[in-house]
């Protein structure tokens, strides 16, 4: 397989998953969330190997470094050699603090049943406190 020397930004950013469809990335980059080595591209704008990325996500700004070329979605394992996260260490901290509050849906033991009202109360009141 020959190897690829350019790559369109949205097709690389969704196949190092970086974001979950090619639409959200090529939107990304019409908002202008997206810059190559410092400026602001276009979706169909080109990415080389040792270019740098600047992607604004969920209020976060993110740094990048291309280190291998894809076009084709792939597994987060083989995703990972494809960039370096050079991302500030404070600015992963706000990341990783905003994701931990969207795990989802609270679990209760097995043959506990159904909360009562009383306990949806003393739960709602527990995360409505933070």
């Amino acid at each position: 397989m020959a190897t690829l020397s350019k790559v369109r930004i949205d097709k690389w950013l969704w196949s190092v998953r970086i974001f979950k469809s090619r639409t959200q990335a090529t939107d990304a980059c019409k908002a202008g969330k997206v810059k190559i080595n410092g400026s602001s591209v276009k979706a169909s704008t080109h990415v080389e190997v040792g270019n740098m990325l600047e992607v604004r996500k969920n209020g976060f700004d993110m740094i990048y470094e291309v280190k291998k070329l894809i076009e084709k979605r792939v597994s987060a394992t083989l995703a990972e050699p494809c960039y370096v996260n050079l991302t500030p260490a404070e600015e992963l901290n706000k990341y990783s603090a905003w994701y931990i509050g969207k795990s989802g849906a609270e679990k209760r033991a097995k043959g506990e049943g159904r909360p009562t009202k009383r306990d949806r109360r003393t739960l709602d009141k527990f995360k409505n406190f933070r």
